[in-house]
């Protein structure tokens, strides 16, 4: 394993209490983030793309995904039964 070291670094309070909710709602924490940050960097010798919290409808739709998955309901034998089952869930 490669050896790590310590990053201090100095925000505002506010900023850093929003900008950790806003990335645990993208299941990331601080050190997360930053890891990331600087790993795109070094391999795109750039400032990376910009990662948003989901909008309210994508924010449903991944909690019903993984509501799915927890009861097992998220399985299908075939693309036809999928498809049946979203128009069925749909009509409801």
């Amino acid at each position: 394993m490669a050896q790590t070291s310590m990053l201090h670094i100095r925000i505002e309070d506010e900023i850093k209490v929003q900008a950790s909710e806003a990335l645990a709602a993208m299941g990331l924490s601080v050190s997360d983030a930053v890891r990331i940050l600087l790993k795109r960097v070094v391999n795109d010798q750039a400032f990376p793309l910009e990662l948003k919290v989901p909008n309210a409808a994508t924010q449903a739709a991944i909690n019903e995904s993984r509501a799915k998955m927890k009861t097992g309901k998220a399985r299908f034998d075939s693309a036809s039964d999928l498809i049946n089952d979203i128009e069925k869930t749909s009509k409801q």
